[in-house]
This record gives C-alpha cells, sequence and structure tokens, in this order.
C-alpha cells in the first residue's frame, strides 16, 4: 500500500465541526455529561474550528484514540478530558490530540489515518514531533498533491534522499520505501531538479524463462516492474505518464537491461595513442574526455544483441549506438537561456531533429584539442604542411615548392636545415642541399631523405597524406601542419555579416580525411563536399585549357577562437578582419535503424562522462543528472549491485529499496542487497535507512503479521531447512 497523502489546499472545516462533534454551546451533545472520576489528563484548545476538525465527523478521531489506547475522552467547551489507562496512556493521548492540532493550525487537514499514525509514532518515541514528520511535504506539482511521511523512520529516510546521493532503504513490504522515492523523484523532476528517472527492479522471478513469455520484450517484463507503473501512475496522470515513458524522460526497465547504453563492438574509440575498438578496451584503459585529456575507463560491459542505430551530424561525422545511448545535447532554448546541455536517450531524438526547420539538437565539441603523447618528427610540422601544400614531392626530380608569397617560400627556407630555396621560374623554386656537392661527392638531399621515412617520396597530388606521427602528435604539432596546409591550399572565405570560415581544396581523398582529422582534433568542424572531374569545365593556364584529371575535395572549416588557421600575414589579417571563425557547431542530422548487432558500454572517469567516438563525437552512457530507483534490490547478484553503482554519474541520486528477508534469488546465491550493506557501511556519504513493522502503511494486520513472523524466525528452535 502506497503512502497516504494529503491535498495542498487549506480544507474547509471538516465533518467534525459541522455535524456530530459537540459545540461549545450545547453542553447536552458533550461526550462526557458526567464528571469524570479518577486521574484525569486536561488539554484546552484555543480554536473553536480546529478543535472541532481535531475531534473528527460524529467524533471519529477520538475513538481512534480511545480504542488504541485504552483512554475515555471527554469533550466540554474546548476542553478534552482524558481519564482511564494508566499516566502514560492519558499522558501520549493528550500528546497525540495536541500535535495534531498543530498539524491543523498549519493549514493541512487530519484524516483518521493520520491519527492512528500519529499514536504509532509517539508509542515508538515520546519525544518525537509529529507535526514536524506530517508537515515534511514532497509536492507533486502535476496532480497539485502533498505526499507526507508517516513515520519516524519515513521522515529519516526522506532526509537521507534529500542529503544523499546513494541512499539504501531496507525493510518489510508495506513501509513506502518505493512509493516515497518516487515520489521524491517526480516532485524534482517536475522542478527540473533531475532531467530524468530512471525506475528499475531484478526480473528475477522469471530466470531463464524470459524467453518463452509471450509477447515482446515490453510485454515480457513489464509483469515484474508493474508496482513501479503503479506507483507512477497514482503521482502523474496516465497520458502525461506515457509521454513521458515515451520520450524516456521516464524510464522504466529491468536491471539487465538499464545498462544497455551501448554502442557496437567495432565502434572507434580515441585513446591516447589513437583509435581503438571499443571491443577491445579494459578496465583501467585510458580514453580521450571532453577536455582532450585522457580519462580512465572505470567499467565494460558487454549487453548482447540490441537494436542499433547511426547517428549522424550535420558535418557527416556518424557512429552507431543502440537506442538507450546516451548524448549530452543543448537545444537553441537552453542556449537562449545559457542553460547546461542536458542528456538524452537516442531514441528520444528520433523524429525531434528538427524546430521550424531547424537543426535542434547541439552536440558539445572538444573543449580543448586532443593531448596526444607528444613524438619527435623528423621534419618542422609547418614546412611539412607546406611541402603537402604546394610542394612537388614525386622522387624523379629535387624537391621543389610553387608560390607567389614571398613570406612562405623565406619560412619553408627557414624552417629546413641545410635547405636553399632557389628559383626556377617566376613562381618555381628548387629545394637545394646546400652542401650537396662539396669535396666532389654527391650528399642525399636531406629532404628526399626525410620524405622517404614518412612514405611521402613519389606522392603525386591525388595520393598525399599525412603521416600518422604527425596525426597522432601534440596539439602544437598538429596546429602547426594544419597552419602550413592552410597557408598554402586554403584560404579564408569572407562573407557579409557572418563570421570568416576556412576553405582547403585537395584532390587527395586521404589527404581530405588526414585534414578533418586535424580540424575536429583540435575542437573544430569541417564539412566535406566533393566536385567531380568529369562533366567540369576545364581551367586555363598561360592560355591552355587544362582539364581536370581528378575529383577536388573541398573542405568548409570553422575552428575554435583559440585555434589560429594561419601564419601568413595577409590570410591571418583577413581572418581576424572578418571577426574570426565564430563558435564551431556540430547538430544532430539523422537518425536511422541499422539492424541488430552485439554491442557493450564502457564508464569513463571523466567528470562529465563524455567520451570520444566515430569521428569525434562526443557521448557517454553514464546515468548523469537522473533520480534512479532500484527496487527490490534483495534480488540483485553483489555483480549486478556493483554494476548498478558504479553506473551512477554526476548530479544523480540513487535509492536503492528492498527486504532482505524476502529473497528469490536460487540457493546458495549471495544477495546484492546484503553484500552491500557489509562492504558500504563505512561509506561516510552513503546512507542506509532501516525500517520495521512500526513503519507498515497498510493495513494494522499487516504490523502484526510481520511482527508474528520476526518473533517465529528468530525464536528458539524455529529451523532453517
Amino acid at each position: 500500500m502506497n503512502a497516504p497523502q494529503r491535498p495542498s489546499q487549506k480544507p474547509a472545516a471538516s465533518g467534525g465541526g459541522a455535524s456530530g462533534a459537540p459545540r461549545p454551546d450545547d453542553e447536552s451533545a458533550s461526550r462526557n455529561a458526567a464528571p469524570a472520576t479518577g486521574p484525569v489528563t486536561r488539554v484546552e484548545f484555543q480554536d473553536h474550528r480546529l478543535f472541532h476538525e481535531l475531534l473528527g465527523q460524529h467524533d471519529e478521531y477520538v475513538k481512534v484514540i480511545e480504542r488504541a489506547l485504552g483512554v475515555r475522552v471527554g469533550v466540554t467547551g474546548k476542553t478534552v478530558t482524558i481519564s482511564g489507562g494508566d499516566e502514560i496512556q492519558r499522558e501520549l493521548a493528550g500528546k497525540v490530540m495536541t500535535q495534531l492540532y498543530g498539524v491543523l493550525e498549519r493549514g493541512f487537514p487530519v484524516f483518521a489515518s493520520d491519527v492512528d499514525y500519529a499514536i504509532r509514532i509517539l508509542s515508538g518515541d515520546h519525544a518525537a514531533n509529529v507535526r514536524d514528520i506530517f508537515l515534511d511535504t514532497i509536492y507533486i506539482a502535476a496532480h497539485k498533491r502533498v505526499i507526507t511521511p508517516k513515520s519516524v523512520t519515513q521522515k529519516a529516510y526522506i532526509d537521507a534522499i534529500r542529503g544523499h546521493d546513494i541512499v539504501f532503504a531496507i525493510g518489510p513490504a508495506g513501509t513506502g520505501k518505493t512509493y516515497l522515492a518516487m515520489a521524491m523523484g517526480i516532485a524534482e523532476l517536475m522542478k527540473q531538479g533531475f532531467a530524468r528517472i530512471i525506475l528499475t527492479r531484478p526480473a528475477v522471478e522469471a530466470g531463464e524463462k524470459l524467453g518463452f513469455l509471450p509477447g515482446d520484450l515490453a510485454e515480457k517484463v513489464n509483469p515484474y516492474l508493474r508496482p513501479l507503473y503503479d506507483a507512477l501512475h497514482d503521482m502523474v496522470d496516465f497520458d502525461r505518464a506515457r509521454k513521458m515513458l515515451e520520450r524516456g524522460t521516464i524510464e522504466v526497465a529491468p536491471l539487465a537491461f538499464m545498462r544497455g547504453r551501448a554502442q557496437p563492438y567495432f565502434s572507434r574509440i580515441l585513446t591516447p595513442r589513437g583509435w581503438r575498438p571499443i571491443g577491445s578496451l579494459n578496465i583501467g584503459d585510458a580514453v580521450i574526455g571532453s577536455d582532450g585529456r585522457p580519462t580512465k575507463v572505470l567499467g565494460v560491459y558487454p549487453q548482447g544483441r540490441r537494436e542499433v542505430f547511426r547517428l549522424t551530424a550535420q558535418d557527416g561525422a556518424s557512429t552507431l549506438c543502440c537506442g538507450e545511448h546516451l548524448w549530452a545535447v543543448s537545444t537553441p532554448a537552453d542556449r537562449r537561456r545559457h542553460k547546461p546541455p542536458h542528456v538524452l536517450e537516442t531514441r528520444e531524438m528520433i523524429d525531434r531533429l528538427r524546430s521550424a526547420h531547424q537543426h535542434r539538437f547541439e552536440l558539445p565539441l572538444l573543449s580543448r584539442p586532443v593531448q596526444f603523447q607528444p613524438q619527435a618528427v623528423p621534419m618542422d610540422p609547418y614546412a611539412l604542411g607546406l611541402l603537402l601544400g604546394d610542394g612537388c614531392i614525386t622522387g624523379k626530380t629535387t624537391p621543389s615548392f610553387c608560390t607567389a608569397d614571398a613570406a612562405l617560400r623565406l619560412a619553408l627556407e627557414r624552417e629546413l636545415d641545410g635547405i636553399e630555396l632557389v628559383a626556377r621560374g617566376a613562381i618555381d623554386y628548387s629545394l637545394r642541399h646546400v652542401a650537396g656537392g662539396r669535396g666532389g661527392l654527391r650528399i642525399p638531399n636531406p629532404v628526399t631523405l626525410t620524405l622517404r621515412d614518412l612514405g611521402l617520396c613519389g606522392a603525386r597530388s591525388h595520393t598525399k597524406f599525412v603521416p600518422g606521427e604527425y596525426l597522432y602528435n601534440s596539439p602544437s604539432t598538429r596546429m602547426a601542419l594544419l597552419q602550413g596546409l592552410l597557408d598554402t591550399d586554403g584560404g579564408p572565405v569572407l562573407q557579409r555579416g557572418r563570421t570568416c570560415r576556412v576553405q582547403y581544396a585537395t584532390t587527395s581523398p586521404q589527404l581530405r580525411d588526414d585534414v578533418v582529422f586535424l580540424v575536429r582534433s583540435l575542437g573544430g568542424v569541417a564539412y566535406s563536399r566533393t566536385r567531380p572531374a568529369a562533366g567540369r569545365k576545364p581551367g586555363r593556364a598561360r592560355g591552355h585549357e587544362i582539364g581536370y584529371r581528378h575529383d577536388a575535395h573541398v573542405i568548409d572549416i570553422r575552428l575554435p577562437a583559440h585555434v589560429m588557421p594561419f601564419r601568413l600575414p595577409r590570410k591571418w589579417e583577413q581572418y581576424v578582419e572578418a571577426g574570426g571563425g565564430g563558435r564551431p557547431m556540430r547538430h544532430v542530422d539523422s537518425i536511422e535503424p541499422v539492424g541488430a548487432q552485439d554491442v557493450l558500454c564502457i564508464r569513463v572517469a571523466a567528470t562529465d562522462s563524455l567520451y570520444v567516438t566515430d569521428d569525434f563525437l562526443l557521448t557517454h552512457n553514464t546515468l548523469n543528472d537522473s533520480f534512479v530507483i532500484l527496487d527490490e534490490a534483495q534480488n540483485t547478484t553483489p555483480e549486478q549491485m556493483k554494476m548498478f553503482l558504479t553506473r551512477l554519474g554526476y548530479g544523480s541520486k540513487a535509492v536503492i529499496t528492498g527486504d532482505v528477508t524476502q529473497t528469490d534469488l536460487p540457493p546458495g546465491r549471495m544477495s546484492g542487497l546484503k553484500d552491500a550493506q557489509q562492504i558500504l557501511r563505512d561509506v561516510t556519504d552513503i546512507r542506509f535507512v532501516h525500517f520495521t513493522e512500526r513503519d507498515v502503511v497498510r493495513h494494522r494486520l499487516v504490523q502484526e503479521i510481520i511482527a508474528a513472523y520476526d518473533r517465529a524466525e528468530n525464536g528458539p528452535g524455529r529451523s532453517n531447512s
């Protein structure tokens, strides 16, 4: 049975004052026409109307007190006279009425069940403050309802949830563990304290027979999740709950599937040494986080075969992931209000990718360049970039460089030791080795030797590439190389009223991909398009038409403010005068199903839980900004409990509920809840709240049944067989 609720509006006077309860000017209607005999306790109240509410309709609440405590309550005017029983019982009856009157003074109604709960509370702890407990409200904005604790332990439970990120609630059924946790989660979700609620429980009763149950996966597991659905629908109307479930704002899933924020085994993850398949990662390995720095892998979780989608960004970047995979995204409204990104599942974004023809979901970019392990390189990176752009490195002749910019010629000569640029024409220069012919010995050109070592000697315009030792190097090395490429074959594109973008062109597909890698690794975005050679109007050189033999690949680039794309003064000045590159942006463009595949997920140690996957997309699969409830936790295994607790992300809360006396695990299996009590008992920021039969908010007999079983199970002569 759920924890009782009370309306949030201040009620009119209840029936106790309107009918049934005696009025102060009607002595003949008093419950105690004759004076009480023996010791008595008298309590006087001030407000006529509230006093009559305290008595209940037809003295209902007074009768509850009399039956429970064995006393007689008489009423005269605004005074109650309590007789019978012993002194403790009379004093307790007076406390119950006094504290319930305090609840009424604060504008909240009192029900018959509240009287019973107040008696239970004060019977267990005479110093308890019923008013403070009943007035500790959880407001559910969706229904304009208020839910309150009904015992000292329930009050401690709510306080623990407010003050701790992980709370264990352990005790018998009917004590409100799940219901109060759900109420706290819904209330915080309505206040936007969390981005989502995740409700989960182990479906251990199904065991291996789950696959033989009729229906799809949802129909198979729904019977095991029904208590969570019931609590949800008791607080949120059906239509609103359905929309929240469809969008994933509220996720209800068995524990085995809750962790399924996953990618296929072959999906690439960026590490400090380059790309690796996610399936090859182990706990302790380092991957690249959103700040470009290495972050440790804390968990690797195989997920079996799942439905997979391809998410493609506006700039052509794409990756594969399951429908529950998590993405940190910002909407136009978020940016207008300066709100941080929030986390959505892949399936939440499907069919919602645009708003009024505008891309809705913006993905985060690297906040700083990727920090690969620095390594020595055989040629200055800026000089290599210049040669890849305007150099002739076929190996058939001495390497040469073609440019009309004296600044580039001087820069290349300065960066290549022992090399001088000798003019062979108006804009063509040979890279002559200064010491190449001394003493009659022919000394190989060091540029040629270096290009051979890098595998570039013999490359033509359509086969050039960036060697791996330059791609996977320090940010300064990659930036210098990109500057050389852009100073030769790139340039600023100026548009009235817009910030400046950079455009780069090459006929080499591999060099195109390498430039895109460099840009993305520095925190920028790159949009690539191809201009086919076939059918293009020939160009002209020295008065002659020259046909195109290879497709041209054009890349539009936007770089973050801290990246300087040019060293060539004239290009840099144009770029700065146009206001720089603006803010690079990347939006989700499409999400398409691609079939079922074997997948796994990882958890990383980064503060924002983000890591770099295919094409420098930033994603994560940790439960950030979530209110997570694990119900029936006594049926988890220790491995499942560890998995659940280690998936909790930043800005999240987890409430774990269960009854260790009602385990459905196979014989010989340790309960993850019992295991967690022993392992985590000394972790100060984790709170354990223990409920007893006194906290049961169901039928009074349930209390007695639980107590009877406890006595029988713990008493002498009880067999465990």
